[in-house]
Parts: C-alpha cells; structure tokens; sequence
C-alpha cells in the first residue's frame, strides 16, 4: 500500500506545470476573453476597446501596456505603462507590477502560445486570448 500511495505522488507531481515554461509565452498582445469572480461569477468579454501588451527582457523585467488597437497592425496608446518584474516562488510564476501610483502582484495559473490565465491578489481569474490584428485589404 506504501508503495502504491508513493507511485501515485510520484506521477501526480511529475505531471505538474513548469512555471518557468509559461515565461516564453507571456510577451505580445492579449485579449481578455472572460473574468471568474471569486464568489465564482464569470463575465464574458464579447469586444473589447482595449488590449494588453506585455514586453519582456532577458532579465525577466518589462512592462505591460494597454492599447487601442486599430487597422493593419496599429495601435493607440498613452505614455502610461506599468513596470513588470517575474519571479518564480513557490512553485508560482508571479507578476511583480508597479507604478507611480501602486504595486501588486498576479500569479500566471496557465500560458501558451493561445491563452493566458492570471490570477490577482483578489482571487479573481482572468482569461485571455492572444490577439489577433485587423488586418483590411486596402489599395
């Protein structure tokens, strides 16, 4: 019986998630798809104004940035910007953001090259999926 419980733990955390594998799909533009409240409310996202933009270093430093996107790959936005800083804690990739005007932190639950799945310090959890540009055939 000991051994069989040992097996078991063995397998269950070997298939869990590399936090560190997520950093490769963090960077680029995303699109909120939907919000799971704590209280386990969810709001779906049908359009969206604004997208996220995340860029990163090779020192796991960066920023994340809101912006309008437009026609055939532009995009509107202000000088605002709000730093970003990843560390791996816990078994947890955590987003360290800070601004003029506030610091938080967000673990990343799930990231591929398709979605993205945050989680804040309120316990609600965004989905988003990696956006795709407008593009219009124009002469």
């Amino acid at each position: 019986m000991k051994k069989l419980i040992w097996l078991l733990s063995i397998v269950l955390l070997g298939c869990s998630e590399n936090p560190e594998t997520y950093i490769q799909h963090l960077e680029g533009y995303w699109e909120i798809e939907e919000v799971t409240l704590a209280d386990g409310t969810t709001r779906e996202y049908t359009f969206n104004e604004t997208i996220d933009y995340i860029s990163l270093n090779d020192s796991l430093f960066g920023f994340r940035k809101k912006l309008k996107p437009g026609i055939n790959d532009t995009y509107y936005t202000s000088d605002d910007a709000e730093s970003l800083k990843i560390k791996i804690e816990n078994g947890d990739l955590n987003l360290y953001y800070s601004t003029p005007y506030a610091e938080w932190t967000e673990t990343v639950l799930e990231a591929s090259p398709e979605r993205l799945k945050i989680k804040n310090a309120d316990n609600n959890v965004y989905l988003y999926k990696r956006y795709t540009p407008i593009n219009l055939d124009i002469e």
